[in-house]
């Protein structure tokens, strides 16, 4: 494998070598602040979140993502049966799509499966365990990738940017932005797994907050059957703030003008993450089956309660429903999708 030149960041004061890939090729991490005291990291494999440290009324600041002291810890995770795709931006497809098939213009494409009979996060290799470009840019980093026709077995040579910004608000704001060769299908998520009391702690005592009166029924593989269902009365009702469940793998159906999508409380910390999409779900998860397999930064040991994604994006399986909306990217049209995540300090009688 060629190496990747990108040995000029050497000489950036926020850019330090994190790790060497197998084949020789250099990470680096990228740290970003705000003048309201957030400070965020990010390496150039998979364009990965690697810490996000935001003040608490305590006068400290505190982790609220999980991640890895190494790059070797990183690779490692996705050999793993149940891959965490800790921190990375997923792509092709984020979620599953049934059978690894799809059909567009005419034409039938299969995909590399790797869950079973089923393409989950982009296949085999998704845009986690890539090496992307990286550009400072202010208070701004820009992550690009080329991905090439035929990848994974999806159609068309896609060129995807991801912005992260940090304001001075204490918000994350992530923009994905792609192009394509040939007519293709495009689902680009963010798989930080979020802890309000910091990534060595647990979530079971935060609350969360889904605007959403409406989920996807999946099967037993947790495929979309094409229903859509309300929630009203339902264990996942979170249309008021109740504790994070135990266990949950579910896509909740959003509407852009109803704000926010999303929100996660700790009274621990006071801290209370708002989400925003103009996505139209957002697929939250808590769980997993590397319980016990996965030593996280500082020594943690991460378990099913350390962290819970907020996975804006497209339904998954979407291509193979007529009435979802719409995944297909075509020739000579720009995807743009964006989530904000913005942090505060608050009182709980003020929610």
């Amino acid at each position: 494998m060629e190496k990747n030149n990108i040995s000029h960041f050497k000489s950036v004061h926020n850019a330090k070598l994190f790790g060497i890939m197998p084949g020789g090729n250099e990470v680096w991490e990228y740290k970003l602040s705000g003048r309201g005291g957030m400070e965020v990291c990010f390496i150039n494999y998979g364009a990965a979140i690697t810490s996000l440290k935001v003040p608490t009324a305590d006068g400290k600041k505190t982790d609220v993502v999980l991640g890895f002291d190494t790059l070797e810890n990183y690779i490692k995770s996705y050999a793993l049966q149940g891959a965490p795709y800790i921190g990375a931006v997923v792509g092709r497809y984020a979620g599953r799509i049934k059978g690894g098939r799809f059909r567009l213009n005419d034409n039938d494409f299969q995909l590399s499966k790797n869950h079973g009979n089923n393409t989950l996060h982009g296949g085999v290799t998704g845009f986690g365990q890539v090496l992307w470009e990286a550009e400072l840019q202010g208070s701004s980093i820009l992550f690009s990738y080329t991905s090439p026709d035929g990848d994974e077995g999806f159609p068309g040579e896609l060129t995807v940017k991801v912005i992260y910004t940090v304001t001075d608000d204490n918000e994350l704001l992530i923009e994905y932005k792609a192009t394509t060769t040939k007519d293709t299908v495009l689902n680009l998520t963010q798989h930080s797994y979020f802890n309000l009391e910091g990534h060595s702690q647990t979530i079971e005592e935060q609350e969360l907050f889904i605007n959403s009166s409406k989920l996807l029924e999946t099967n037993a593989e947790n495929i979309p059957t094409g229903f859509i269902l309300n929630v009203a009365n339902c264990p996942f009702d979170f249309s008021r703030p109740k504790k994070c469940p135990y266990k949950i793998d579910t896509s909740f159906v959003l509407q852009e003008t109803v704000l926010p999508q999303a929100s996660l409380f700790s009274s621990a910390t006071g801290l209370l993450m708002s989400v925003f999409t103009n996505q139209p779900s957002v697929h939250i998860y808590v769980g997993g089956s590397c319980s016990g397999k996965l030593k996280g930064k500082d020594g943690a040991d991460y378990h099913e309660l350390s962290g819970i994604c907020f996975e804006t994006q497209n339904f998954p399986d979407a291509p193979n429903h007529a009435h979802f909306p719409n995944a297909e990217l075509k020739k000579g049209e720009e995807y743009y999708k964006y989530t904000r995540f913005k942090f505060e300090q608050i009182k709980k009688q003020d929610l």
